[in-house]
């Protein structure tokens, strides 16, 4: 397998870049339009074939970069089946598989930080966008996002994978690159609750600021950023 994983000082937001060896064939997760550029020449440094491309939700930090390199490489959108995006090419279902080569990758379907919030688990890697951060996890006030279903889907899905299954987050603001199941249930700040009322209550606390172009990015990224 190849794995990249390249980060956007801007929004901090991680992209990864993932690959069969043997096909040569490549997806991207949660690409941000400033960086299409880069991704090209990753791709094109290691002779890989871009053939998918995909959000895990409606972003409202960044602008997604998937409609340009769908024009520059052909490649296919995908998300999950809730999003509002109309123009994504294939919906995925909840536990629905999708393949690269010999890769697979299994949707879940985690809404809490946006009602349409996936994260995508391949093997013992979780790829969980802004559901389950390092130390941190997403903010549930806006998009249609809830804290009772946050954590739901933490405490009911995403926890409930092995504890050595590796976490790779969609934003990091601390320069941390990765961690684990296991770390997250023992050290994540805001796991340390014993019910959803006291995760709810923790969560309409953090008095966070509205994210500055949050109006702008949506509107944009419901058309992939087009």
């Amino acid at each position: 397998m190849i794995f990249r994983q390249v980060f956007d000082k801007k929004s901090s937001t991680y992209t990864y870049i993932i690959a069969s060896a043997k096909g040569r064939e490549a997806l991207i997760i949660d690409p941000v339009i400033e960086n299409v550029n880069s991704y090209i020449n990753i791709l094109k440094e290691l002779d890989l074939k871009l053939v998918k491309v995909i959000d895990t939700h409606i972003h409202a930090d960044h602008v997604t970069g998937a409609s340009e390199l769908k024009a520059e490489t052909s490649c296919v959108t995908v998300m999950g089946e809730n999003t509002p995006a109309e123009t994504v090419d294939i919906k995925l279902k909840d536990e629905e598989i999708i393949k690269i080569d010999q890769l697979e990758i299994k949707a879940m379907y985690t809404p809490g930080h946006t009602s349409d919030s996936y994260s995508f688990l391949m093997n013992k890697y979780l790829f969980s966008g802004d559901t389950l951060l390092i130390n941190g996890t997403g903010r549930t006030d806006f998009q249609n996002g809830s804290s009772k279903d946050a954590y739901n889907s933490i405490f009911n899905r995403l926890l409930k994978l092995p504890e050595d299954t590796i976490l790779y987050p969609g934003h990091d603001y601390n320069g941390k690159k990765f961690s684990t199941i296991g770390d997250e249930k023992k050290f994540n700040p805001r796991l340390q609750v014993k019910n959803a009322e006291e995760y709810t209550e923790l969560m309409s606390n953090l008095n966070l600021a509205k994210p500055k172009l949050i109006d702008m990015n949506v509107t944009r990224n419901i058309k992939l950023g087009s």
